[in-house]
């Protein structure tokens, strides 16, 4: 006598269906000592609205001729997210994200704000997941879903990939050290600046707007890179190191 699905929250209303033989005119199907709601029925099929329950229950049938064997119906205690990291990502998406928190193991979907996207369980505790693409910047709601229920949510941002417009100056010393106006948008959660692939000092001053100290060098030309919650962008050879005078 198969039951599907054979698992549901503790708060119930799942819709079961029973299979099995001389199952016409079902008085009762209980899960352990409550009764379920009898939905529809026919000799070989009984489909019942669960109660709410905890733990592991027995599911029996009875009828006017007895009461059929038990089956077991898991109650899937309601998900409980804590955390997830990092905590912003590009608008475009397909980063991924790590959700902690309880009873994840039966995870179906995560939804950021109206997209969603379907986990990887690593543990009861813990989710990886590939963030879907947003409509546009700004924070969403994420929220998990089990066979348990739904998590409160928690907060994610997604964040526009920056762009790059203009340097001042646009050279300097191999030696390092001169101060750069890096000019573009989406500035305000940078958190690296390289020149040459080597990381410079930087203060953000806002969203349009940072200055950074060129690291030291070697003559010629280099891409400038700024990396942010959004993206990368870069200055294509966007400053050129210049060796000082000898005689």
């Amino acid at each position: 006598m198969p039951i599907s699905p054979n698992q549901g929250p503790t708060s119930g209303g799942t819709t079961v269906t029973i299979t099995g033989v001389n199952l016409a005119g079902a008085t009762a199907v209980h899960f352990g000592s409550r009764t379920a709601t009898i939905t529809s029925n026919t000799p070989t099929s009984i489909t019942v609205i669960d109660p709410a329950g905890c733990g592991v229950e027995d599911v029996n049938v009875t009828t006017a001729g007895g009461t059929s064997n038990s089956l077991s119906f898991f109650y899937i205690s309601p998900p409980i997210a804590v955390s997830l990291g990092p905590g912003s990502g590009p608008t475009a998406g397909t980063n991924t994200v790590i959700i902690n928190g309880y009873g994840l193991s039966t995870a179906t979907t995560v939804s950021f704000g109206s997209n969603t996207a379907t986990p990887t369980v690593i543990s009861d505790s813990r989710l990886s997941v590939v963030v879907p693409g947003g409509s546009s910047s700004g924070s969403v709601d994420v929220t998990v879903t089990t066979t348990g229920g739904t998590t409160a949510p928690l907060t994610y941002a997604y964040v526009d990939a920056p762009t790059l417009v203009s340097l001042t100056p646009t050279s300097g010393s191999t030696s390092g050290g001169t101060s750069v106006t890096v000019n573009g948008t989406g500035l305000s959660s940078t958190t690296a600046v390289t020149f040459g692939g080597t990381t410079a000092s930087f203060a953000v001053l806002n969203s349009t707007t940072l200055v950074a100290v060129t690291p030291s060098g070697t003559a010629g030309s280099v891409d400038v890179v700024v990396t942010t919650g959004g993206g990368s962008a870069t200055l294509s050879d966007g400053f050129t190191y210049l060796s000082g005078p000898g005689i």
